[in-house]
């Protein structure tokens, strides 16, 4: 028996999923608490043409909720089978290309549940409603593993699946966040920290621990700008754990010191008088925040800000983060940067180009 399993990351999860789209065939998500299961089934269906998602916790379904209920049929004299409202039915799904029906923590329904749920995945339909032929069908759960609330998956409709496992990647979610504006300090810290990213122990009695879920929980609590740092500390540690916490808001206190990113992109600034590499980065994601702005904008100053970013990174940054800062402003954010309209930019090529180029054949 082959006991291996072989896991994905996000992007590659998206790809596979796609491509099972195509065939209609009905995918499983597996993986730890936080890591973005839903949040990759949303990102997929967003991109569908003229599609629908219909998300359903099926662990705090019934049997009955996927079967429906019987009731006496006056016309026909029999007892029929009263169609479950949250499935589509055909002429709702007629106004769609596709809809993704998507069960998630579906391993932690109870095992009568997943019963009535096998017939209408193994059949596409149960009792006497039968799923539109535009219907896509995905599940996710977390790992036995995991020590989560979860029941063994039968066989039979372990089998009717494609199974996909996945795995944390900070590339991914960097990607995610700097598109999503998470807050710098966040994003920041995590280039830093890579590792902190996730720390789920399943062993561990904490009931606090960092994933990509939870940092988003922070940058959330962070961007209200409350100024009292005993209860941000509070709220960060009870979304990441202490140690976390306070290793974040040390961090923070220090980015917090840094340069007015427009201020530096204005060039009013051009010495940086600190050497904590953590807030460094922090810095150079504010930075492109604030440039991805001004193009968004179609600031007139694009260019003049563009030139005070290289230079000021030149003058201030080690290569790693110069290298980082120019990568994020062009594959992340797409800047479009002119190389004839940017004072330094010829220098700024004939000290890094070749570092540039060979992160991007990494």
């Amino acid at each position: 028996m082959d006991t291996m399993v072989r896991t994905v990351n996000p992007n590659r999860a998206k790809k596979s999923i796609r491509r099972a789209f195509k065939k209609k065939r009905p995918i499983f998500l597996w993986g730890p608490p936080g890591i973005g299961k839903s949040e990759i089934v949303q990102q997929i269906t967003d991109d569908l043409p003229n599609s629908h998602l219909i998300d359903i916790r099926l662990s705090l379904w019934e049997p009955t909720d996927i079967k429906g209920i019987p009731y006496f049929d006056s016309n026909t004299g029999t007892m029929v089978w009263g169609a479950p409202s949250e499935l589509p039915t055909q002429e709702f799904a007629a106004q769609y290309d596709n809809i993704v029906v998507f069960f998630d923590e579906m391993n932690s329904a109870a095992p009568a549940v997943q019963a009535a749920a096998y017939q209408l995945i193994l059949n596409r339909r149960v009792g006497q409603y039968k799923l539109p032929d535009n219907v896509i069908i995905v599940a996710a759960g977390n790992r036995e593993a995991d020590k989560g609330v979860s029941y063994r998956m039968p066989a039979p409709l372990a089998n009717r699946f494609i199974h996909l496992e996945l795995a944390v990647q900070f590339d991914d979610w960097f990607e995610w966040a700097v598109t999503n504006k998470i807050n710098t300090d966040v994003v920041g810290y995590l280039q830093f920290a890579k590792q902190d990213l996730y720390d789920f122990d399943p062993r561990s009695p904490s009931r606090s621990f960092a994933t990509p879920r939870s940092w988003t929980f922070v940058s959330e609590l962070i961007d209200d700008n409350e100024d009292d740092e005993t209860t941000t500390t509070d709220l960060v540690s009870g979304a990441v754990g202490e140690g976390l916490a306070v290793k974040f808001m040390a961090h923070r206190k220090v980015a917090g010191n840094m340069p007015n990113p427009s201020d530096i992109l204005a060039g009013k600034v051009k010495e940086l008088n600190t050497k904590e590499i953590s807030a460094k980065y922090s810095l150079t994601v504010s930075l492109c925040y604030e440039l991805k702005e001004a193009s968004d904008k179609n600031d007139k100053k694009f260019d003049d800000k563009v030139n005070n970013f290289l230079r000021f990174a030149m003058d201030n940054f080690e290569v790693e983060l110069v290298v980082m800062g120019i990568k994020l402003a062009l594959t992340q954010y797409n800047l479009p940067i002119d190389p004839d309209a940017v004072a330094c930019f010829d220098e700024f090529h004939d000290r890094y180009g070749k570092y540039i180029k060979a992160a991007q054949n990494v």
